[in-house]
């Protein structure tokens, strides 16, 4: 028994059962050992979780986040790869998102990405941590949809799509203005859409395009 096993079969548990179904009893019975064996290598559920998510985390980034020569490449692929790594675990987009914030190695990608870009220490700080945060809200939202049954998430989304266009043009005059052109709440295109306006705002102010 080691915290690596367990952390495996906690994962084992998750990937199989649900995140609400991960307790010391059912990681017990994955490992065919008594639950209370695991608290001599974690005090709770709680500390459990969190190695989980590091250990995921690591599995999706080691290695992945190598600096190029053009840092507005670099950003835009570390966005796709926090965005991969959540919709590949959406059983933990919502407790990554909130529960883990201590990711100095994205966060040393980040700021490093956009130092080069020309930013000062204060910008460079700041806007490596609303894009880190952006991103994984929106990752963590658009995963968390994956994780929802497909039979209730279909029925969300019909419903959506007849609430949308039963409502009446003169209390809703915008909405019906766009039609059907209003996407759906599982379009992933929403996804690469706000992507997109954040890098370019980044992109526009950069000092490095700043040229007089």
């Amino acid at each position: 028994m080691s915290r690596e096993i367990i952390v495996a079969a906690a994962d084992a548990v998750v990937q199989r059962d649900g995140l609400d179904r991960l307790t010391f009893q059912t990681i017990g019975e994955e490992l065919d050992a008594h639950p209370t064996s695991i608290y001599r290598h974690f005090r709770d559920k709680e500390e459990l979780l969190l190695a989980l998510i590091d250990t995921l985390r690591a599995r999706s980034y080691s290695g992945a986040m190598v600096a190029s020569d053009d840092w507005m490449a670099d950003l835009r692929a570390q966005a796709h790869l926090i965005h991969d790594h959540y919709m590949r675990y959406p059983e933990f987009a919502l407790q990554m998102a909130l529960r883990r914030p201590t990711d100095f190695t994205s966060m040393e990608f980040s700021i490093g990405a956009l130092r080069r870009g020309g930013y000062g220490p204060e910008l460079a700080a700041m806007y490596a941590r609303a894009l880190g945060q952006l991103v994984r809200s929106a990752s963590s939202i658009q995963a968390a949809l994956t994780a929802i049954p497909e039979d209730v998430r279909d029925a969300d989304e019909l419903t959506w799509q007849m609430d949308f266009r039963k409502l009446d043009p003169e209390t809703h005059p915008n909405i019906a203005w766009v039609g059907p052109n209003l996407p759906g709440i599982q379009d992933p295109r929403s996804w690469e859409t706000a992507l997109d306006l954040l890098l370019e705002s980044i992109e526009r102010h950069a000092p490095v395009n700043q040229a007089t």
